[in-house]
């Protein structure tokens, strides 16, 4: 059996030292904001990243083009490894086309070794906790393919629940009207969100202020976990850690899950859901 690469992109959120401390390589997206482009390697820390924002800054991304992806899965079967790319979901993004016309590009010249796409229907540490599994798989001796295979049947068991803090945010991002904006801020509305089986952001209810949208994320993991044995769950937020600790700590006390990651939400997707959003991700019956 050939060796093989574990790829994912930055929009996944995890740490780069957990990237490299578990053997795992990125392509990233890219963000442009006040006039500057930035990568993964040569970007802002998320606390200037999130203090921009706050200053008015309204930041604009792109996705993985083909030729970047053609190039890293070149590099990498140039050094004899297959491939495994577990990718930011399409229903957000056209990094996964790009990424699957690469690989058409590459298989029609010929190349030795093999290429595998999943599209995770999964963002930030959703698509994170996938690769963490895909990570974990991968170092008890399984295949690409059943790493591969058992990640295809189990994205639709990961949950993505989450709100945002700033609708005047989303309302700039064009994803909310303004006169939504103007209305549910004044009466301290909170959207509660999550991702549908397409890989879409959806709404999936309204709370009336901030503490009451967190409650909703740990009622909705109650109805969503099912028979589940998590062994882990993550959580990201945008410059918000405390609160985003003091949900980590209420999940561990009524789920009894041993282990945690929290993390930010990075500059790519903080650039559409804005300061103040709270992510959850556990695997559960459905999303």
């Amino acid at each position: 059996m050939r060796e093989y690469i574990l790829l994912t992109d930055n929009m996944a959120d995890l740490p780069k030292q957990w990237l490299t401390d578990h053997h795992v390589e990125t392509v990233s997206l890219t963000y442009t904001i006040d006039g500057v482009t930035y990568t993964e390697d040569n970007g802002l820390s998320p606390e200037e990243f999130y203090e921009k924002i706050r200053q008015g800054s309204m930041p604009v991304t792109s996705q993985i083009s083909e030729s970047l992806a053609y190039d890293t899965f070149k590099s990498y079967l140039a050094m004899g490894k297959d491939v495994l790319y577990l990718a930011f979901s399409s229903g957000l993004s056209g990094t996964y086309q790009s990424a699957m016309a690469a690989k058409s590009v590459l298989d029609d010249k010929g190349h030795e070794g093999k290429i595998l796409i999943v599209d995770t229907l999964a963002a930030s540490l959703g698509e994170g906790l996938l690769v963490y599994y895909a990570a974990k798989l991968r170092d008890e001796g399984k295949s690409m393919e059943e790493v591969a295979a058992w990640v295809e049947a189990n994205k639709l068991h990961l949950a993505h629940l989450f709100t945002v803090n700033d609708l005047f945010h989303l309302h700039r991002g064009g994803r909310v009207s303004k006169a939504s904006a103007v209305f549910g801020s004044m009466l301290s509305i909170k959207p509660v969100m999550h991702m549908d089986d397409e890989g879409h952001l959806t709404v999936t209810g309204k709370a009336r202020g901030r503490k009451k949208s967190l409650q909703c994320l740990v009622d909705n993991m109650h109805a969503q976990i099912g028979d589940y044995k998590n062994e882990v769950f993550f959580i990201t937020h945008s410059d918000c850690y405390e609160e985003a600790k003091e949900l980590a700590d209420q999940i561990q006390k009524e789920f009894g899950i041993p282990s945690y990651m929290i993390n930010w939400v990075g500059p790519t997707i903080g650039s559409h859901t804005g300061i103040g959003t709270i992510a959850l991700f556990f695997l559960g019956d459905r999303r």
